[in-house]
């Protein structure tokens, strides 16, 4: 279930992302995929939005911090990746704004509108690469998927 997304519009991303104080911890970095359950996607396009999460975090890492230790850390390790949920919109901009607040790669991904859902839609939030204990800040009180 192959579709466009426009993951890099509006695309909001730290000043230091990658180079702020948690870039020198030496602790495990995952990157969290938080799915919104309220649009009642399928489990193919809940696959295909959460690709182009975990995608747009890493493109946004490559592009503005390339040289950055949690990068290299998250690949290095087998890039941890977690899927969570919450049920609204608005639960996961709190989120991304949480996320950015703490210096983290945050990315909304809305979808292209030409299957299961309306044009627009919020899907998914990619929070990371970054440190566990960073990330858990921001999703540790979620469920998994």
């Amino acid at each position: 279930e192959e579709e466009e997304s426009d993951e890099e519009d509006g695309e909001l991303v730290p000043q230091d992302l990658g180079q702020s104080a948690y870039a020198d911890t030496r602790e495990e970095c995952k990157l969290v995929l938080v799915v919104r359950t309220d649009l009642k996607m399928g489990p193919g396009k809940v696959a295909a939005q959460c690709s182009h999460a975990t995608l747009a975090c890493y493109k946004t890492f490559l592009r503005t911090a390339p040289d950055s230790p949690i990068l290299r850390r998250w690949e290095r390790a087998g890039q941890m990746k977690v899927a969570l949920k919450v049920t609204s919109e608005d639960e996961m901009l709190m989120l991304q704004a949480q996320a950015l607040s703490l210096g983290l790669c945050a990315q909304v991904i809305h979808d292209a509108g030409r299957t299961q859902i309306a044009a627009g839609s919020a899907t998914v939030l990619g929070i990371g690469p970054a440190p566990l204990s960073l990330v858990n800040q921001v999703t540790g009180h979620l469920k998994l998927l």
